[in-house]
């Protein structure tokens, strides 16, 4: 049976002592309490405790506030944990205050927090506020009014700016912006070789714009890195409108010829039917002789003239054509025996 003076109870005892310590210690950091004690940065016990059953991490909240106090910011860790609650990267936003301060820039904790939690990095833009960076577009084509075609890259040299991180454009909107003014500008131009000649009149065109307007940044040059020249895109534009207009020419003239050859066909088919009646009228002339005469309106001997006459007419006609001999005279038909008697 163990007994306070057993050796064995003692040991258990001192065992399960460093166990709840162990489990305290690693609950409450008490490295960090006195670290920051040393820092100078007064802070509550019982704050880490909550941090703890917050579940933010002291290590996080108290380095930081080291780190601020130690550059001579005063910070509130309440408002820290609550920006790392709402997700943001407390380092970052310290690391950007003591960035700013070094370098004169006017920038609080909320607006700094705000550009952190709207998804832009804060210190990267304290950074590009005293070393601007540069923009290369990519290569931009414009027709001048000439209609040579000209391409032309150009270098913006931006600064951040902090005023304006939380709601302004980025990049693209820079680019975009910038090869619209060369564009514009290349458009606008009478010929294509005074661009070349002053390609500083694109820049200070563009630049005279406002492009910076409504972004989070600040232009401060653009230089035209490279103007080459391209197609002659009027003169390509003028054989196609050619090309075009003879194509429209060849179709309309082949619609005239197809209309003549129905027309043609048509005129045709009327012959065909105009002699068709020519046959059919010639048809009933000898019904109609023959019905004259024996109704007894129509002689033989009136019959023989009209033959002659027809004969010398086919005569002529044929001599006109440069044809053979008359055709031999016709003979008068024999009387009847009635007609003998």
């Amino acid at each position: 049976m163990l007994t306070p003076g057993n050796p064995i109870y003692l040991l258990i005892v001192v065992g399960l002592i460093l166990i709840g310590l162990s489990v305290i210690l690693s609950f409450i950091p008490l490295g960090l309490y006195i670290s920051a004690l040393a820092a100078s940065v007064r802070l509550p016990f019982i704050a880490l405790i909550g941090m703890r059953l917050r579940r933010v991490p002291p290590a996080v909240i108290i380095n930081s506030l080291i780190k601020a106090n130690k550059a001579g910011i005063n910070l509130n860790a309440d408002r820290m944990e609550a920006h790392y609650l709402a997700g943001g990267n407390v380092d970052r936003v310290v690391n950007a205050l003591i960035a700013a301060q070094r370098a004169a820039i006017a920038l609080e904790f909320e607006r700094a927090t705000a550009i952190d939690l709207a998804g832009r990095d804060v210190l990267h833009a304290v950074q590009m506020s005293v070393n601007p960076k540069v923009i290369e577009t990519p290569v931009v084509a414009a027709v001048a009014k000439d209609g040579i075609e000209l391409k032309a890259k150009a270098k913006v040299t931006v600064r951040a700016n902090i005023d304006r991180l939380v709601g302004g454009a980025g990049e693209e909107t820079i680019i975009a912006r910038v090869g619209e003014g060369i564009v514009t500008t290349i458009g606008s131009s009478v010929t294509h070789k005074d661009m070349l000649e002053n390609p500083d009149s694109i820049s200070r065109n563009v630049l005279s714009k406002g492009l910076d307007a409504g972004t989070a940044f600040e232009i401060l040059s653009i230089d035209i890195a490279d103007v080459d020249v391209g197609k002659n895109i009027g003169a390509q534009l003028e054989t196609d409108r050619a090309e075009a207009d003879k194509r429209i020419a060849q179709a309309k003239a082949e619609e005239r010829r197809a209309m003549a050859v129905a027309r043609e066909q048509e005129m045709r088919a009327d012959v065909q039917q105009m002699r068709a009646k020519v046959v059919e009228a010639e048809a009933e002339v000898p019904k109609a002789l023959a019905e004259s005469l024996r109704e007894g309106r129509l002689g033989v001997f009136d019959y023989y003239n009209m033959q002659n006459i027809l004969a010398d007419t086919a005569m002529r006609e044929q001599i006109s054509r440069g044809g053979g001999g008359a055709p031999g005279p016709v003979s008068p038909p024999e009387p009847s025996g009635s007609e003998r008697r």
